[in-house]
């Protein structure tokens, strides 16, 4: 009597849009914490807890109630079962900064076969790079968390994550965690030096990039170390006292049209502080009391050509046009890092993990930020294998990718080796048929098929 098989073992999965993430060998090969394996390895359960950061999870509690599950999922990564969340954890508060290290090294990896910043263009466009810090409020008792300034807790006490964007293309160069007490300007060298090595920095790349930092980064001592490095700069003033001398040397004010009651003007002040030539524009605005509040840009090897070029304004434009041009370029910084660290606040929840030890909370920041970037990356990945999607495709942020694209159900199947064979989609959902001819193309060197179907 013959007995019937089966082909194909089938799994359903809430995230069935997410499977078939193929870089996590890396991670389990770069990465060695010294802890015994009873049930999975420290490498395993680090892959538990970056598939459950990519599911939307705000907690790492939610790896029981999102990812345990979901088998399918866990075996679309080479996972045969899922950690406890309470034993993930007891890898993470196990990490030394030797782990941290190797975890970077994974990050840089990465970055260099996947980022679109690692093939940066630079003898024909600027690399922008955008330094800024945000807060990461945490108890007394967790490790380095010092009394500082945070937004909307003027006096609490936390860690600070330092970031180096590449603004053009979104992704993440360097995320470091610092005490709350940490000015910019005291993390800004180790920063950069960070970005240095993950861009495999050159002389020729230093001259085609620029730095944007805001007045936290702005001391005559910071700037003049990134201009001897050769960057360009863009940055803010960081002495109050010296801006207000120097916007009574501004001769001519121009009003900004995008905003009432903002007036630019050239600071005519020469400068010898610094180790290059640079300019000086002056911003005023008016406070909710009728009182003029000043600030002083300053940029550093950019000229007329190139900042129009920038803000896509045309080249022949007059004097205040030119004004207005530097101004906004500056503002830029708002949609780029800015905009980057609140999106991985909503989407990631990068502040709502905190961590007792500092090394484990460094470990569980580059998580998240490589969970950034593989958003980033996949979503660069679906817009290339279909053109006619790919507007629709870059309106999506970190938050909508999470919670939309890779929450739709399906039906994931594999076959006798555990290999993963066909995605099929939840066809009631809309969002479904956006994915279905990218996942199709870029899934079909892997001999993946996917298809449509009430689930």
């Amino acid at each position: 009597m013959s007995e019937s098989t089966t082909p194909l073992d089938s799994l359903f999965s809430p995230h069935a849009s997410l499977a078939a993430r193929g870089i996590f060998d890396i991670v389990r090969r770069g990465v060695q914490i010294a802890q015994k394996t009873v049930k999975d390895s420290p490498q395993d359960k680090l892959i538990d807890i970056l598939m459950t950061l990519l599911s939307g999870a705000q907690s790492l509690v939610q790896i029981n109630t999102l990812l345990r599950s979901d088998r399918a999922l866990q075996q679309s990564v080479g996972r045969q079962r899922c950690s406890e969340q309470s034993v993930a954890q007891q890898t993470l508060d196990a990490a030394t900064s030797e782990n941290v290290d190797q975890m970077q090294q994974v990050l840089t990896t990465l970055f260099r076969q996947h980022s679109q910043t690692a093939s940066h263009p630079y003898r024909s466009d600027w690399l922008i790079l955008d330094v800024d810090l945000t807060g990461m409020p945490c108890g007394k008792k967790a490790e380095k968390s010092t009394k500082g300034y945070f937004s909307q807790h003027r006096s609490r006490r936390g860690r600070k994550p330092r970031r180096v964007l590449a603004s053009q293309y979104g992704e993440i160069v360097v995320d470091a965690l610092y005490p709350g007490n940490t000015l910019l300007l005291g993390a800004l060298p180790s920063l950069i030096e960070m970005a240095e090595q993950v861009l495999a920095s050159t002389p020729f790349k230093r001259k085609h990039t620029i730095i944007r930092l805001d007045a936290g980064g702005g001391s005559v001592a910071s700037l003049n170390s990134l201009l001897s490095r050769g960057y360009a700069v863009v940055s803010k003033d960081y002495s109050a006292q010296r801006v207000s001398r120097l916007v009574k040397s501004v001769t001519q004010w121009v009003d900004d049209p995008q905003q009432p009651d903002r007036q630019v003007g050239w600071v005519r002040e020469q400068s010898l502080d610094y180790v290059r030539p640079v300019r000086r524009l002056a911003v005023r605005s008016k406070s909710s009391k009728g009182r003029w509040q000043s600030a002083v840009l300053l940029f550093a090897g950019l000229d007329d050509h190139d900042i129009l070029t920038l803000t896509g304004e045309p080249l022949l434009s007059d004097e205040a046009t030119i004004m207005r041009a530097f101004l906004h370029f500056y503002d830029q910084r708002g949609g780029g890092i800015e905009t980057s660290f609140s999106e991985d606040k909503s989407g990631l929840g990068i502040t709502k993990r905190n961590k007792k030890r500092f090394e484990a909370q460094r470990l569980l920041m580059l998580s998240g930020t490589l969970a950034h970037n593989l958003l980033i990356w996949s979503r660069r990945w679906l817009c290339q294998t279909s053109p006619e999607q790919a507007g629709r495709l870059r309106q999506y942020g970190i938050k909508r990718m999470l919670r939309d694209l890779y929450q739709i159900s399906g039906i994931l199947s594999f076959d006798k080796r555990g290999r993963l064979r066909v995605i099929t989609l939840q066809s009631a959902s809309s969002l479904a048929k956006l994915m279905l001819v990218p996942l199709r193309q870029l899934l079909a060197p892997s001999s993946i098929v996917v298809i449509l179907d009430k689930t």
